[in-house]
């Protein structure tokens, strides 16, 4: 099974029981591996290989499927989905896959209300799975977990403003922090002042686009909110080494 780089508009959930490959997402590569899980969001890009034997389940669901209404169960979503490649022992694995298995019995019997009880075993999975892959962000830095949750909140409010917002004020106030707090809070979980932050998505955007799309350079500009298509090119390069169009020639 291969699949070339291409860009989901939903949540794609890849359960691998068992599995060898290599599968990349947002240009960075995992080794596909027995017991693994992989998790991408509604715009990431990722390139698949699966090798012959490979076996498990692969899920996808939109934003409008499953709309978690309780803000308990929204960070839960947050936080599982900020992490690609889930590695588990075959022990833990076992309970995650014995409720995707009653979701694809669901799924295929369709009996009443069968869409209400996937909803609800999805709530359940993903519980399960921040649970066994804690911490999704990583707390490792040193950094706590109020400034893991508020980290996380910038980063899906910059995924969803960002071609209208680059102005770290904005989303200081979004989150309601002074710049200094926000500021405060990128440092001590990235090591990156908030503008760093948004500029580093923007790039990461602008790379998606390039390489993931045929868009034209000029409307990869507008996507990203620049209506100066000479400015977008610069702040690529000086970010890149590349203008857009060498970047795309390069890695596509």
């Amino acid at each position: 099974m291969i699949q070339e780089l291409h860009r989901h508009s939903f949540f794609y959930v890849l359960v691998l029981q068992k599995g060898r490959g290599e599968h990349s997402i947002d240009f960075v590569s995992y080794t596909v591996g027995d017991c693994s899980i992989f998790f991408m969001r509604p715009g990431q890009v990722h390139r698949l290989v699966l090798k012959k034997g490979s076996k498990g389940f692969l899920m996808g669901f939109t934003n409008d499927f499953y709309v978690p209404l309780k803000t308990e169960a929204k960070q839960v979503l947050r936080k599982v989905s900020n992490k690609n490649f889930c590695p588990l022992d075959a022990k833990r694995f076992k309970k995650l896959l014995s409720i995707l298995e009653g979701i694809f019995e669901e799924y295929t019997s369709r009996q009443e209300r069968y869409l209400d009880v996937i909803r609800s075993s999805l709530d359940i999975f993903f519980i399960e799975l921040l649970r066994q892959s804690r911490s999704p962000g990583s707390l490792s830095n040193g950094s706590g977990e109020y400034q893991q949750e508020r980290l996380e909140e910038l980063q899906e409010l910059i995924a969803l403003n960002i071609s209208e917002h680059k102005e770290v004020s904005y989303y200081a106030e979004l989150l309601h922090l002074t710049h200094y707090q926000l500021n405060a809070i990128t440092k001590a979980t990235l090591g990156k002042t908030c503008s760093e932050v948004i500029n580093d998505y923007i790039i990461l955007e602008a790379r998606r686009y390039l390489l993931a799309t045929s868009d034209q350079i000029n409307q990869v500009a507008r996507d990203l909110g620049y209506e100066d298509v000479s400015y977008f090119i610069r702040f690529f390069k000086k970010h890149t080494g590349y203008s857009p169009e060498a970047f795309r020639r390069h890695f596509k």
